[in-house]
């Protein structure tokens, strides 16, 4: 068993940035990718960003890209994405999503990311 915890997200303004970070914890499991997705009010989930850990460059969604950006703490099992130049139409909640070799995904619990003046 993962469990995945999140961090960040909250209020910000039009041209603002945050950073959200997620940690993969348990034992005995060997990590195949993270990413965040984010979900509209009334939409589905929809792919942000991710990266596969046994790779070097992380992946974007097109909306996303040149804006935010996805690190990586190998040695803590954690991502980071940091936002810039946020717009109200970045507002969703956003979750990591955790797979590891032999298994579905793990989520997290969300966390809401709100753009607004």
């Amino acid at each position: 068993q993962v469990q995945v915890e999140e961090s960040g997200g909250g209020l910000v303004q039009p041209g603002g940035s945050l950073r959200l970070s997620c940690t993969a914890s348990g034992s005995n499991f060997r990590l195949l990718t993270m990413a965040w997705y984010r979900q509209f009010p009334g939409k589905e989930r929809e792919f942000v960003a991710q990266f596969d850990w046994a790779g070097t460059s992380p992946t974007y969604a097109r909306p996303v890209k040149g804006r935010f950006t996805l690190s990586r703490d190998g040695t803590k099992n954690t991502v980071h994405l940091q936002m810039n130049n946020l717009s109200p139409e970045d507002t969703a909640v956003y979750y990591c999503g955790v797979v590891i070799i032999g298994a579905n995904t793990f989520w997290g619990q969300g966390t809401q990311v709100t753009v607004s003046s």
